[in-house]
């Protein structure tokens, strides 16, 4: 086997030094060499300064050597810049392909170890573990070499000066190099101690966060505290063990080379004065006494990151050492695209502790036939869908797609010709579109991304999203899209025509749904902030929950006189909430006819009492009290907060400002507001916004279904549809499709599947989230459209869903317990007449 053959989680840490990084390391060697020489000079040029030009006063020979001296620490501190540079390259490289290569091996381990690994601690090995090894791999050659060859340089030097005195002088570092070991193995010990600890806090917080929604179901924080408290604290007493055993390595080390000046200062001194000893060579071998000590630290600082970054990566790989249970892809073959029969035989599944969940299993199907698999919970349907699907490795019997042994096809004949959707579908970050197109390019993908002409047509893609019902869903996030103009100018022009259409062609039909923005009319569905600026703001300091601190609108309604007739409309406000709603509980259903929410009733009661014991009116209040009755007032909305009326001259005033307000904003910050024009597409606006050109006046289903086939309608009259429902596919789902709901998650995991075209597709429970209508539409297009193109085996759990299917198998206990048509087996008044008439 060779090298680039053996599995990631084998190789040794030593195996990346020079992976990849032959020639880097090469050139790191030639410049350690240059290093070791610069450091070495300024000794000697010490020893020439005090001997030579200071003992006979030579000017010269004093400015030549400080000069050398200057040159060779320059140059030095330059070298070893560019030596730090390259172990950091080569370190991270080294790191980038361990994680590189861990996540690829990860992927292909078998489902069984991922049921008993907490992502919490993958993600911890991935991302901190191997960290310490990529640093480790940097300095690997570099460290080890740049300081034995300083240490052999300066030894040898301190020999050429007095070599009884370099010998006493050296003689503390074997004593070190004994115990320093010694210390290390401890070190050890409680590094594993706290990798291992470190995986189970980091599984501890995975599980926590993925069971979240039963932690605050069952409100069970006091518990989950106590469980991680206790991990804590376990790991706070492992990491002062092993940070006291650390400082223990350091404090030794920093004791034997401080000694190591006392002997030279007793023998050196001694040696001077009796005159065996010239001063120069005494100053030289202090400062190259001193300077033994910094490669001497590094090489022991060396030593223990090697020891740590072997721990760590042995630990990390040992847990990832699994094998995958099938191979990838196919060698010196194209990957199968297999016919679609399925026979089973003898099948079964063993798991740990002889649990048998599936048991001499038999069943066959043709090409093109459906099979609904039915029975209690826990019968082995799941598993036998998985099992089929190569999800999990059966531990007897045998599987045949066509004429192959699944047990036997790669990875890559099963995703050519099988398609899979589970209960539980994941929805991958991303948009709506590279989700659906994953099961597509999954199966061509050959390590570079696919051509655009490889994937299916815009049009293909519309009509897998039109077949599982997800389609409308798709179409409201393209319209629900804020567009940027300059990057959709066509596409904008015409929107607006759509705009004039939709009022044109259905405005006096709609009338009584939509308010449109009119320049001369109040909008009753709009707030008075929204009226009075009559559009829509660009800049974040204009947004209508900031306006009240806005400087410029401030002062804008004290020219308009707007000020006064707001703090009495936010004050009538306040005062008849406070009146109304006061003693009442604070649930939203007392309070949607109401501009104060329910959080906020308890400071405004304060401030309605406060103006109430003071006798003060609204406008001699202090600053931050006429801020909330204003803001107050910029939120009402007449036709949906009706407990107070809007003051007729106050309607009338907002009227009369409007042009002002965009006249002032139009010199002062012409790029604060999109103002309603209707010949103008409203840039801070979304598409289905711009197209309605007002507000809706109901959230009455009927109504909304009203106004989206107006829409829908005039957006194929104008050939936008597929335009918008392009935009719409770019839609994020947010991680793990939280965006998505449950549903949605499900319809477009069965489009993914559809838009494949597999020969066999495999549905566990697929449909279950879906609603009565959505689980009916996929049922009739399975029987429609799929019957006699895809081999299909379906987990159900609706009953009454599988009479349009071929063969119905009934389950129990990990066996098929009766198996034939639906009619058959009602006829036969077995198990599932018995399941069909207990569900009833």
């Amino acid at each position: 086997m060779g090298k680039a053959d053996v599995p990631v989680v084998r190789r040794s840490l030593y195996s990346w030094i020079f992976s990849a990084n032959v020639k880097l390391q090469v050139v790191l060697l030639a410049v350690i060499v240059v290093t070791v020489f610069t450091r070495v000079l300024p000794l000697e040029m010490q020893k020439r300064i005090v001997n030579e030009a200071i003992r006979f006063r030579e000017i010269d020979a004093l400015f030549l050597y400080c000069g050398l001296y200057l040159a060779a620490v320059v140059l030095a501190s330059g070298l070893k810049y560019l030596v730090n540079t390259l172990q950091t390259i080569i370190g991270q490289r080294a790191l980038a392909e361990m994680r590189k290569q861990l996540y690829h091996h990860l992927l292909t381990l078998p489902l069984p170890f991922f049921r008993r690994t907490q992502p919490g601690m993958v993600v911890a090995a991935l991302v901190n573990e191997l960290a310490a090894a990529g640093d480790f791999v940097g300095m690997a050659v570099a460290v080890p070499v740049i300081n034995v060859l300083t240490l052999l340089a300066f030894g040898a030097y301190l020999f050429t000066l007095n070599p009884w005195l370099a010998l006493l002088s050296l003689s503390v570092y074997p004593v070190v190099l004994v115990l320093v070991p010694w210390l290390q193995r401890r070190v050890n010990e409680a590094n594993k101690k706290r990798v291992d600890a470190t995986r189970v806090i980091s599984n501890k917080i995975g599980e926590a966060v993925t069971g979240i929604h039963e932690i605050h179901a069952n409100g069970s924080y006091r518990l989950e505290n106590r469980k991680y408290d206790g991990l804590v604290d376990r790991l706070l007493h492992i990491r002062i063990v092993w940070n006291l055993y650390k400082d223990g390595v350091k404090v030794m080390n920093n004791f034997f080379t401080n000694l190591s000046p006392f002997f030279i200062f007793i023998l050196g001194g001694y040696l001077t004065i009796k005159g065996r000893l010239d001063l120069g060579a005494l100053v030289a071998f202090l400062s190259a006494q001193e300077k033994l000590y910094d490669p001497f630290k590094e090489l022991i600082d060396f030593y223990q990151s090697y020891q740590d970054s072997m721990v760590r990566y042995q630990r990390t790989m040992e847990y990832f050492d699994d094998m995958p249970e099938h191979a990838l892809e196919p060698r010196d073959r194209e990957p199968y695209e297999l016919e679609g029969s399925v026979r089973v035989e003898k099948l079964s599944y063993e798991v740990e502790g002889g649990i048998r969940l599936l048991d001499s299993v038999d069943l066959a199907l043709k090409p093109g036939e459906h099979l609904a698999v039915v029975g209690f919970s826990g019968s082995g349907k799941s598993t036998l869908a998985q099992c089929v699907g190569q999800l999990y490795k059966y531990t007897g019997g045998r599987v045949l797609i066509g004429d192959e042994e699944v047990a036997e096809l790669t990875k890559k004949d099963m995703a050519s010709t099988v398609g899979f959707v589970s209960q539980s579908p994941f929805i991958f970050d991303g948009t709506i579109r590279e989700n659906l197109l994953y099961s597509y390019v999954s199966r061509l993908e050959k390590g570079e991304p696919l051509a655009e002409e490889s994937l299916p047509s815009l049009d293909d893609m519309i009509q897998v999203l039109q077949q599982t019902g997800i389609f409308v869903d798709v179409l409201r996030f393209g319209l629900n899209t804020v567009l940027d103009e300059e990057s959709y100018g066509d596409l904008v022009e015409r929107v607006v025509r759509v705009r004039q259409n939709f009022q044109r062609d259905f405005g006096e039909e709609l009338a009584e749904y939509v308010e449109f923005f009119e320049e001369d009319r109040y909008l009753e569905y709009s707030t008075v902030s929204e009226n009075l600026t009559f559009g829509s703001p660009r800049d974040p300091e204009f947004r209508m929950d900031r306006l009240p601190d806005n400087v410029l609108f401030r002062r804008f309604l004290e020219e308009a006189g707007l000020v006064r007739p707001l703090l009495e409309l936010g004050g009538q406000l306040a005062r008849q909430t406070v009146d109304i709603l006061g003693n009442l509980p604070p649930e939203g259903v007392f309070f949607e006819q109401s501009p104060i929410g329910p959080e906020e009733l308890e400071s405004y009661k304060v401030l309605v009492e406060g103006m109430k014991k003071t006798g003060r009116e609204a406008g001699d209040l202090v600053d931050e009290d006429r801020k909330r009755l204003l803001e107050l007032a910029l939120r009402f909305t007449p036709a949906r907060h009706k407990m107070a009326a809007l003051p007729p001259a106050l309607k009338e005033l907002v009227l009369q400002a409007r042009s002002r307000f965009r006249e002032k904003i139009s010199k002062e910050s012409p790029h604060a507001f999109s103002f309603y024009e209707r010949s103008r597409y409203l840039s801070s606006q979304t598409i289905l916004n711009n197209i309605l050109f007002g507000k809706p006046t109901t959230d009455k289903h009927q109504a909304q279904e009203r106004i989206n086939q107006s829409i829908i309608h005039l957006l194929i009259e104008e050939d936008l549809l597929e335009a918008i429902v392009e935009i719409g596919m770019e839609y994020q789902v947010g991680s793990k499709g939280d965006k998505l709901s449950g549903g949605q998650r499900q319809k477009l995991a069965i489009a993914r599947v559809f838009l494949k075209e597999p020969n066999v597709l495999i549905m566990d429970e697929a449909t279950s989230a879906l609603d009565n209508k959505s689980q009916g539409r996929i049922q009739n297009l399975l029987s429609r459209q799929w019957k006699g193109r895809s081999t299909l085996i379906s987990i159900v759990h609706r009953l009454d869903t599988i009479k349009d299917y071929d063969k119905v198998a009934v389950m129990k206990a990990g066996r098929i317990v009766e198996m034939g048509s639906y009619e058959e087996l009602l006829s036969k008044k077995g198990i599932l007449y018995e399941l069909i008439h207990g569900k009833q």
